[in-house]
């Protein structure tokens, strides 16, 4: 898997500004699908970074690139418990919420909702997206329906991550030293 195509999609993650990103890939073979992801994380892991395919769509396979203990800690936001109890997840198992969330984008075009939560994205900002009771203040990562002007200011600075990213591994640095 080509370092440049995770660090356009999971700069901010990388970086540490982001719990998780998500991108798709046209594997070869699921063999090397398999030995992609393991290569990623024997990259990876050492730096507290994990990837797994989550999920199979058509000829694509959807990599999530995530920080455990963040997406612990974000799975345990007061409404974030809210939105993934209502749909069956128990937030005090992550595997079993990685696990749940994998089931429902098997061989399914469409996400579920609650990945929002699931990539970092504030929890009041998904369940208004859920909601969908008005129309969202603006869009960037994701839609906002709270806090636009924080919101701003965050894809600023994964879009200024990204750049940076992009830069650095076009000269040939390496994803392992990229990762903070």
């Amino acid at each position: 898997m080509p370092e440049e195509l995770v660090v356009r999609h999971c700069a901010p993650t990388l970086a540490g500004l982001k719990t998780a990103s998500l991108f798709t890939v046209i594997p070869d073979s699921e063999e090397k699908l398999r030995r992609d992801v393991a290569e990623l994380n024997d990259k990876l892991n050492g730096r507290r970074i994990h990837a797994l395919v989550l999920g199979r769509f058509r000829n694509r396979a959807r990599i999530y690139l995530y920080r455990p203990e963040r997406l612990r800690e974000d799975l345990h936001d007061d409404l974030a418990v809210q939105i993934l109890c209502e749909r069956g997840y128990d937030p005090d198992d992550l595997n079993q919420c990685l696990d749940m969330l994998v089931q429902k984008l098997e061989g399914n075009e469409q996400f579920p909702h609650e990945i929002g939560l699931f990539l970092g994205y504030p929890p009041g900002d998904v369940q208004g997206f859920i909601e969908n009771l008005k129309p969202c203040k603006c869009v960037g990562a994701w839609k906002v329906y709270t806090d636009e002007g924080t919101a701003r200011k965050t894809f600023e600075r994964f879009q200024k991550c990204r750049d940076i990213y992009e830069r650095q591994v076009s000269i040939g640095i390496p994803l392992q030293r990229l990762a903070v």
